[in-house]
């Protein structure tokens, strides 16, 4: 299993409609309105590190960010 968090910077005001537009992919587990740096965070797990460009690029696409930074934990072997 790979695990990635999402942290996403939202243009001024627009944090909420972000975080429930995020809230409606399926492929996030967990979204999280956060205070830093960041915005919000949103959590994957999938099978193969493969996936998760494809599911990044979606979160991307939501109107209202700025910008994203993934992390992503070790496959387990």
């Amino acid at each position: 299993m790979v695990k990635a968090y999402i942290m996403v910077v939202t243009d001024p005001g627009k944090t909420k409609s972000v975080y429930e537009e995020l809230g409606r992919i399926e492929q996030l587990q967990e979204v999280h309105e956060v205070m830093g740096p960041y915005d919000i965070i949103a959590t994957i797990e999938v099978t193969s590190l493969g996936e998760v460009p494809s599911i990044v690029t979606s979160v991307r696409k939501v109107e209202g960010i700025q910008s994203t930074l993934t992390l992503t934990t070790f496959p387990d072997v």
